[in-house]
Protein backbone atom coordinates (compact mmCIF):
# COMPACT_ATOMS: atom_id res chain seq x y z
CA UNK A 1 0.00 0.00 0.00
CA UNK A 2 1.07 3.56 -0.73
CA UNK A 3 2.42 5.27 2.15
CA UNK A 4 1.72 9.07 2.82
CA UNK A 5 5.01 9.88 1.87
CA UNK A 6 4.72 9.14 -1.72
CA UNK A 7 3.91 12.17 -4.15
CA UNK A 8 2.12 11.42 -7.00
CA UNK A 9 3.37 13.55 -10.17
CA UNK A 10 -0.18 14.75 -12.28
CA UNK A 11 1.43 14.17 -15.48
CA UNK A 12 3.58 11.23 -15.57
CA UNK A 13 1.94 10.09 -12.43
CA UNK A 14 5.36 8.85 -11.11
CA UNK A 15 5.24 8.07 -7.46
CA UNK A 16 8.10 10.69 -5.98
CA UNK A 17 9.29 9.41 -2.24
CA UNK A 18 9.49 12.61 -0.20
CA UNK A 19 11.19 12.38 2.92
CA UNK A 20 13.47 13.59 5.40
CA UNK A 21 16.64 14.54 3.89
CA UNK A 22 14.42 16.52 1.41
CA UNK A 23 12.48 18.74 4.04
CA UNK A 24 14.95 18.45 7.07
CA UNK A 25 18.12 21.09 6.14
CA UNK A 26 19.36 22.60 9.12
CA UNK A 27 16.31 22.03 11.44
CA UNK A 28 16.77 21.18 15.21
CA UNK A 29 15.03 19.62 17.33
CA UNK A 30 12.73 21.27 19.41
CA UNK A 31 12.89 21.54 23.05
CA UNK A 32 11.83 18.28 24.98
CA UNK A 33 11.05 21.12 28.12
CA UNK A 34 8.23 23.49 28.19
CA UNK A 35 7.31 25.92 30.91
CA UNK A 36 4.34 24.66 32.82
CA UNK A 37 1.33 26.39 33.14
CA UNK A 38 -1.49 25.52 35.82
CA UNK A 39 -4.00 26.72 33.87
CA UNK A 40 -4.16 27.73 29.53
CA UNK A 41 -5.18 31.29 30.68
CA UNK A 42 -1.53 31.73 31.92
CA UNK A 43 -0.17 31.63 28.54
CA UNK A 44 1.65 34.50 26.26
CA UNK A 45 -0.37 36.83 24.42
CA UNK A 46 1.03 35.35 21.18
CA UNK A 47 0.18 31.73 22.33
CA UNK A 48 -3.39 32.59 23.29
CA UNK A 49 -4.41 34.24 19.81
CA UNK A 50 -3.21 31.34 18.32
CA UNK A 51 -4.96 28.97 20.66
CA UNK A 52 -8.13 30.37 20.10
CA UNK A 53 -7.96 30.40 16.05
CA UNK A 54 -7.38 26.49 16.19
CA UNK A 55 -10.57 25.65 18.87
CA UNK A 56 -8.65 25.93 21.86
CA UNK A 57 -10.26 27.46 24.67
CA UNK A 58 -8.01 29.07 27.10
CA UNK A 59 -10.59 29.05 29.72
CA UNK A 60 -11.30 25.68 29.38
CA UNK A 61 -15.29 26.44 29.17
CA UNK A 62 -17.25 23.80 27.47
CA UNK A 63 -13.82 21.38 27.84
CA UNK A 64 -13.67 18.31 29.85
CA UNK A 65 -9.83 18.42 29.92
CA UNK A 66 -7.09 19.63 28.21
CA UNK A 67 -3.36 18.99 27.22
CA UNK A 68 -0.80 21.52 25.25
CA UNK A 69 2.57 20.78 23.93
CA UNK A 70 4.93 23.60 23.22
CA UNK A 71 7.49 22.36 20.71
CA UNK A 72 8.72 18.66 22.13
CA UNK A 73 7.49 19.85 26.15
CA UNK A 74 4.60 18.74 27.88
CA UNK A 75 3.45 22.40 29.18
CA UNK A 76 -0.08 21.76 30.46
CA UNK A 77 -2.36 19.08 31.27
CA UNK A 78 -5.56 19.11 33.60
CA UNK A 79 -8.85 16.52 33.68
CA UNK A 80 -11.81 17.58 34.97
CA UNK A 81 -13.68 14.04 35.44
CA UNK A 82 -11.13 11.77 36.75
CA UNK A 83 -13.06 8.91 36.96
CA UNK A 84 -13.83 7.58 33.66
CA UNK A 85 -10.86 9.69 31.59
CA UNK A 86 -7.20 9.71 31.78
CA UNK A 87 -5.65 12.41 30.05
CA UNK A 88 -1.77 12.52 30.51
CA UNK A 89 1.83 12.54 28.31
CA UNK A 90 2.36 9.32 26.83
CA UNK A 91 5.46 9.06 28.94
CA UNK A 92 3.58 9.31 32.26
CA UNK A 93 1.10 6.55 30.34
CA UNK A 94 3.82 4.20 30.05
CA UNK A 95 5.41 5.05 33.49
CA UNK A 96 1.73 4.32 35.18
CA UNK A 97 0.02 1.52 32.84
CA UNK A 98 2.34 -1.21 31.95
CA UNK A 99 -0.24 -2.03 29.34
CA UNK A 100 0.27 0.85 27.30
CA UNK A 101 3.00 -0.08 25.94
CA UNK A 102 0.83 -2.83 23.83
CA UNK A 103 -0.60 0.09 21.94
CA UNK A 104 2.33 1.70 20.92
CA UNK A 105 3.24 1.04 17.23
CA UNK A 106 0.54 -1.92 16.97
CA UNK A 107 -1.71 0.23 14.46
CA UNK A 108 1.60 2.16 12.81
CA UNK A 109 4.73 0.58 12.23
CA UNK A 110 7.75 2.52 13.22
CA UNK A 111 8.84 1.65 10.28
CA UNK A 112 6.52 2.93 8.08
CA UNK A 113 8.59 6.09 6.86
CA UNK A 114 11.48 8.49 7.65
CA UNK A 115 9.32 10.42 9.50
CA UNK A 116 7.98 7.58 11.67
CA UNK A 117 11.29 6.59 12.48
CA UNK A 118 12.46 9.61 13.30
CA UNK A 119 9.11 9.68 16.01
CA UNK A 120 10.01 6.19 17.04
CA UNK A 121 13.91 6.95 17.06
CA UNK A 122 13.50 10.29 19.65
CA UNK A 123 11.29 8.49 22.21
CA UNK A 124 8.59 11.17 21.35
CA UNK A 125 6.05 12.34 23.68
CA UNK A 126 3.04 12.92 22.75
CA UNK A 127 -0.95 13.08 24.43
CA UNK A 128 -2.26 10.04 25.81
CA UNK A 129 -6.48 10.09 25.78
CA UNK A 130 -8.12 7.27 27.84
CA UNK A 131 -12.12 6.81 27.82
CA UNK A 132 -12.64 3.52 30.09
CA UNK A 133 -15.68 1.48 29.28
CA UNK A 134 -19.12 2.47 28.89
CA UNK A 135 -17.95 6.21 29.69
CA UNK A 136 -19.47 8.77 27.60
CA UNK A 137 -17.90 12.04 27.93
CA UNK A 138 -20.23 15.09 27.57
CA UNK A 139 -17.80 17.88 26.28
CA UNK A 140 -14.58 17.46 24.43
CA UNK A 141 -11.54 17.13 25.44
CA UNK A 142 -9.13 19.82 23.73
CA UNK A 143 -5.35 19.07 22.42
CA UNK A 144 -2.81 21.51 21.47
CA UNK A 145 0.23 21.36 19.68
CA UNK A 146 2.67 24.18 19.11
CA UNK A 147 5.51 25.06 17.65
CA UNK A 148 7.52 28.65 19.23
CA UNK A 149 10.76 27.99 17.89
CA UNK A 150 12.03 28.94 14.29
CA UNK A 151 13.48 26.42 12.31
CA UNK A 152 12.52 23.54 14.47
CA UNK A 153 11.50 20.35 14.63
CA UNK A 154 8.31 18.66 16.30
CA UNK A 155 8.06 15.41 16.81
CA UNK A 156 4.96 14.18 18.54
CA UNK A 157 3.41 10.24 19.44
CA UNK A 158 -0.72 10.34 20.32
CA UNK A 159 -2.24 7.48 21.49
CA UNK A 160 -6.23 7.66 22.06
CA UNK A 161 -8.07 4.65 23.28
CA UNK A 162 -11.61 4.50 23.22
CA UNK A 163 -12.87 0.95 25.31
CA UNK A 164 -15.92 -0.42 24.48
CA UNK A 165 -19.37 1.46 24.71
CA UNK A 166 -17.48 4.42 25.55
CA UNK A 167 -17.48 7.74 23.49
CA UNK A 168 -15.05 10.68 23.23
CA UNK A 169 -15.34 13.95 21.53
CA UNK A 170 -11.61 15.38 21.06
CA UNK A 171 -10.46 18.73 19.29
CA UNK A 172 -7.13 18.94 18.37
CA UNK A 173 -5.41 22.16 17.44
CA UNK A 174 -2.02 22.76 15.94
CA UNK A 175 0.05 25.93 14.93
CA UNK A 176 3.29 27.81 15.04
CA UNK A 177 3.52 31.04 16.74
CA UNK A 178 3.18 34.21 15.09
CA UNK A 179 6.92 34.64 14.19
CA UNK A 180 7.73 31.40 13.66
CA UNK A 181 7.20 30.75 9.69
CA UNK A 182 9.61 27.80 8.84
CA UNK A 183 9.10 24.46 10.67
CA UNK A 184 8.94 20.76 10.68
CA UNK A 185 5.45 19.28 12.47
CA UNK A 186 5.82 15.32 12.47
CA UNK A 187 2.79 14.09 14.47
CA UNK A 188 2.17 9.97 14.72
CA UNK A 189 -1.67 9.65 16.11
CA UNK A 190 -2.91 5.55 16.96
CA UNK A 191 -6.20 5.51 17.24
CA UNK A 192 -8.58 2.74 18.89
CA UNK A 193 -12.11 2.50 19.09
CA UNK A 194 -13.41 -0.25 20.80
CA UNK A 195 -17.07 -2.46 20.52
CA UNK A 196 -19.82 -0.01 20.20
CA UNK A 197 -17.60 2.76 21.04
CA UNK A 198 -17.42 6.40 19.22
CA UNK A 199 -14.73 8.89 18.49
CA UNK A 200 -15.37 12.18 17.11
CA UNK A 201 -11.66 13.63 16.61
CA UNK A 202 -11.43 17.12 14.70
CA UNK A 203 -8.18 18.92 13.59
CA UNK A 204 -7.69 22.48 13.09
CA UNK A 205 -4.63 23.54 11.79
CA UNK A 206 -2.76 26.48 11.26
CA UNK A 207 0.92 26.79 10.41
CA UNK A 208 3.45 29.33 8.86
CA UNK A 209 3.37 29.89 5.31
CA UNK A 210 6.61 27.98 4.91
CA UNK A 211 6.05 25.06 7.93
CA UNK A 212 6.47 21.60 6.50
CA UNK A 213 3.82 19.45 8.07
CA UNK A 214 3.86 15.35 7.89
CA UNK A 215 0.86 14.32 10.15
CA UNK A 216 0.91 9.91 10.18
CA UNK A 217 -2.52 8.79 11.70
CA UNK A 218 -4.60 5.22 11.74
CA UNK A 219 -7.29 4.39 13.71
CA UNK A 220 -8.75 0.83 13.98
CA UNK A 221 -12.19 0.37 14.92
CA UNK A 222 -13.91 -2.84 16.34
CA UNK A 223 -17.22 -4.14 15.45
CA UNK A 224 -20.26 -1.64 15.74
CA UNK A 225 -17.67 0.99 16.26
CA UNK A 226 -17.98 4.71 14.77
CA UNK A 227 -15.03 7.07 13.79
CA UNK A 228 -15.44 10.51 12.42
CA UNK A 229 -12.38 12.76 11.28
CA UNK A 230 -12.55 16.14 10.71
CA UNK A 231 -10.02 18.33 9.29
CA UNK A 232 -10.11 21.95 8.86
CA UNK A 233 -6.70 23.96 6.90
CA UNK A 234 -7.80 27.46 6.18
CA UNK A 235 -4.55 28.86 6.34
CA UNK A 236 -1.18 29.00 4.09
CA UNK A 237 1.23 26.40 4.57
CA UNK A 238 4.77 25.73 3.40
CA UNK A 239 3.90 21.90 2.34
CA UNK A 240 1.63 19.35 3.62
CA UNK A 241 1.12 14.93 3.28
CA UNK A 242 -1.73 13.40 5.02
CA UNK A 243 -3.17 10.07 3.84
CA UNK A 244 -4.96 9.15 7.62
CA UNK A 245 -5.58 5.10 6.88
CA UNK A 246 -8.73 3.50 8.93
CA UNK A 247 -9.39 -0.08 9.18
CA UNK A 248 -12.81 -1.08 10.02
CA UNK A 249 -12.22 -4.15 11.28
CA UNK A 250 -15.31 -5.64 13.06
CA UNK A 251 -19.07 -5.86 11.73
CA UNK A 252 -21.08 -2.73 11.47
CA UNK A 253 -17.71 -0.51 12.12
CA UNK A 254 -18.23 3.22 10.31
CA UNK A 255 -16.32 5.53 9.56
CA UNK A 256 -16.71 9.09 8.04
CA UNK A 257 -13.76 11.33 6.93
CA UNK A 258 -14.79 15.06 6.27
CA UNK A 259 -11.69 17.23 4.99
CA UNK A 260 -11.75 21.12 4.82
CA UNK A 261 -8.91 22.80 3.34
CA UNK A 262 -7.82 26.14 1.05
CA UNK A 263 -4.79 26.14 -1.12
CA UNK A 264 -3.24 29.68 -0.79
CA UNK A 265 -0.70 30.73 -2.90
CA UNK A 266 2.24 29.07 -2.08
CA UNK A 267 0.84 26.00 -0.09
CA UNK A 268 1.47 22.81 -1.73
CA UNK A 269 -1.21 20.62 0.03
CA UNK A 270 -1.33 16.50 -0.89
CA UNK A 271 -4.48 14.82 1.78
CA UNK A 272 -6.68 11.90 1.32
CA UNK A 273 -7.79 9.27 3.49
CA UNK A 274 -7.65 5.23 2.94
CA UNK A 275 -10.73 3.18 4.54
CA UNK A 276 -10.01 -0.42 4.44
CA UNK A 277 -13.54 -2.38 4.95
CA UNK A 278 -12.77 -5.63 6.46
CA UNK A 279 -15.68 -7.10 8.34
CA UNK A 280 -19.42 -7.17 6.78
CA UNK A 281 -21.69 -4.52 7.08
CA UNK A 282 -18.91 -2.24 7.57
CA UNK A 283 -19.68 1.42 6.08
CA UNK A 284 -17.21 4.55 5.02
CA UNK A 285 -17.73 7.80 3.44
CA UNK A 286 -15.06 10.15 2.53
CA UNK A 287 -15.86 13.77 2.11
CA UNK A 288 -13.58 16.64 0.83
CA UNK A 289 -14.05 20.41 0.37
CA UNK A 290 -11.25 22.48 -1.53
CA UNK A 291 -10.95 25.99 -2.13
CA UNK A 292 -7.95 26.90 -4.44
CA UNK A 293 -6.22 30.36 -3.66
CA UNK A 294 -3.54 30.08 -5.75
CA UNK A 295 -1.84 27.12 -4.57
CA UNK A 296 -1.43 23.44 -5.41
CA UNK A 297 -3.87 20.78 -3.85
CA UNK A 298 -4.22 16.90 -4.53
CA UNK A 299 -6.89 15.69 -3.09
CA UNK A 300 -6.94 11.63 -2.46
CA UNK A 301 -9.15 9.41 -1.39
CA UNK A 302 -8.78 5.11 -0.83
CA UNK A 303 -11.48 2.82 -0.63
CA UNK A 304 -10.69 -0.89 -0.02
CA UNK A 305 -13.57 -3.28 0.23
CA UNK A 306 -12.36 -6.81 1.88
CA UNK A 307 -15.39 -8.59 2.38
CA UNK A 308 -19.43 -8.25 1.09
CA UNK A 309 -21.78 -6.60 2.18
CA UNK A 310 -20.44 -3.28 2.64
CA UNK A 311 -21.10 0.12 1.64
CA UNK A 312 -18.39 3.03 0.67
CA UNK A 313 -18.61 6.74 -0.80
CA UNK A 314 -16.05 8.91 -1.94
CA UNK A 315 -16.75 12.60 -3.09
CA UNK A 316 -14.70 15.36 -3.36
CA UNK A 317 -15.39 18.86 -4.76
CA UNK A 318 -12.95 21.70 -5.48
CA UNK A 319 -13.63 25.58 -6.26
CA UNK A 320 -11.16 27.35 -8.20
CA UNK A 321 -10.96 30.74 -6.90
CA UNK A 322 -7.85 32.86 -8.40
CA UNK A 323 -5.60 31.95 -11.35
CA UNK A 324 -2.24 30.61 -10.83
CA UNK A 325 -2.77 27.45 -8.78
CA UNK A 326 -3.98 23.83 -9.65
CA UNK A 327 -6.21 21.12 -8.16
CA UNK A 328 -6.03 17.39 -8.63
CA UNK A 329 -8.45 14.55 -7.52
CA UNK A 330 -7.23 11.30 -7.46
CA UNK A 331 -10.69 8.68 -6.26
CA UNK A 332 -9.82 5.07 -5.81
CA UNK A 333 -11.98 2.79 -5.09
CA UNK A 334 -10.82 -1.45 -4.61
CA UNK A 335 -12.59 -4.62 -4.19
CA UNK A 336 -11.56 -8.17 -3.62
CA UNK A 337 -14.56 -9.26 -2.64
CA UNK A 338 -17.96 -9.20 -4.51
CA UNK A 339 -21.64 -7.78 -3.44
CA UNK A 340 -19.94 -4.61 -2.26
CA UNK A 341 -21.47 -0.89 -2.63
CA UNK A 342 -18.69 1.63 -3.69
CA UNK A 343 -19.23 5.00 -5.32
CA UNK A 344 -17.13 8.21 -5.96
CA UNK A 345 -18.01 11.38 -7.13
CA UNK A 346 -15.31 14.68 -8.04
CA UNK A 347 -16.30 17.82 -9.27
CA UNK A 348 -14.13 21.17 -9.88
CA UNK A 349 -15.94 24.00 -10.91
CA UNK A 350 -16.35 28.31 -9.99
CA UNK A 351 -18.42 30.35 -8.04
CA UNK A 352 -21.83 31.09 -10.24
CA UNK A 353 -21.94 34.88 -11.11
CA UNK A 354 -25.63 34.71 -10.89
CA UNK A 355 -25.29 33.55 -7.21
CA UNK A 356 -22.86 36.66 -6.08
CA UNK A 357 -25.19 39.13 -7.78
CA UNK A 358 -28.40 37.18 -6.06
CA UNK A 359 -26.56 37.79 -2.67
CA UNK A 360 -25.51 41.32 -3.56
CA UNK A 361 -29.34 42.57 -4.46
CA UNK A 362 -30.32 41.54 -0.91
CA UNK A 363 -27.64 43.97 0.79
CA UNK A 364 -24.36 42.35 0.88
CA UNK A 365 -20.90 43.38 -0.54
CA UNK A 366 -19.40 41.82 -3.56
CA UNK A 367 -16.70 40.15 -0.97
CA UNK A 368 -19.33 39.61 1.72
CA UNK A 369 -21.12 37.60 -0.96
CA UNK A 370 -18.35 35.50 -2.16
CA UNK A 371 -17.49 34.85 1.35
CA UNK A 372 -21.01 33.69 2.38
CA UNK A 373 -21.40 31.15 -0.98
CA UNK A 374 -17.48 29.63 0.31
CA UNK A 375 -18.53 29.68 3.82
CA UNK A 376 -21.29 27.69 2.73
CA UNK A 377 -19.58 25.46 0.18
CA UNK A 378 -17.40 24.35 2.79
CA UNK A 379 -19.48 23.18 5.78
CA UNK A 380 -22.43 21.94 3.11
CA UNK A 381 -20.97 18.53 2.63
CA UNK A 382 -20.50 17.97 6.65
CA UNK A 383 -23.57 16.11 8.49
CA UNK A 384 -23.87 14.92 11.94
CA UNK A 385 -21.58 17.77 14.01
CA UNK A 386 -22.10 18.51 17.46
CA UNK A 387 -22.66 21.69 18.35
CA UNK A 388 -19.97 22.54 19.84
CA UNK A 389 -17.82 21.40 17.07
CA UNK A 390 -20.19 23.26 14.64
CA UNK A 391 -19.37 26.46 16.67
CA UNK A 392 -15.70 25.77 16.46
CA UNK A 393 -15.11 25.06 12.58
CA UNK A 394 -17.49 27.84 11.74
CA UNK A 395 -15.40 30.06 13.92
CA UNK A 396 -12.43 29.24 11.84
CA UNK A 397 -13.84 29.77 8.46
CA UNK A 398 -14.84 33.10 9.38
CA UNK A 399 -11.48 34.20 10.27
CA UNK A 400 -10.26 33.10 7.42
CA UNK A 401 -10.19 35.42 4.35
CA UNK A 402 -12.87 33.93 2.10
CA UNK A 403 -13.96 37.22 0.38
CA UNK A 404 -11.28 39.14 -0.87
Amino acid sequence: MQDDSDRVDGDSKKSVRVGISDVLGDYALGSTSSKRVSSLAEVDDDTRSVMKDIGIADDESGRSGSIMFINNGLSHCSNKIQDGVEILSTHEALKRYEWVKDYFWKATPSEKDEFTEKVYDGCADGYFIWVKPGYKIKDPVQACNIISVKRSVQTLHNIVIVEEGASLEMISGCATNSHVNEALHIGVSEIYVGKNASCTFSMIHNWGSKTTVRPRTVCLVEAGGKYVSNYVLLKPVGTLQSFPLCRLNGEGASCKFNTICIACKGSDIDSGTVVELNAPNTSAEVVSRNIVRGGNIIARGRLIGNTPGIRAHLECKSIMLDDGGKTEAIPELISTAVNVEMTHEAAVGKIARDQIEYLMSRGLSEEDAIGMIIRGFLVGGISGLSDNLKKEIDDAISKADLGS
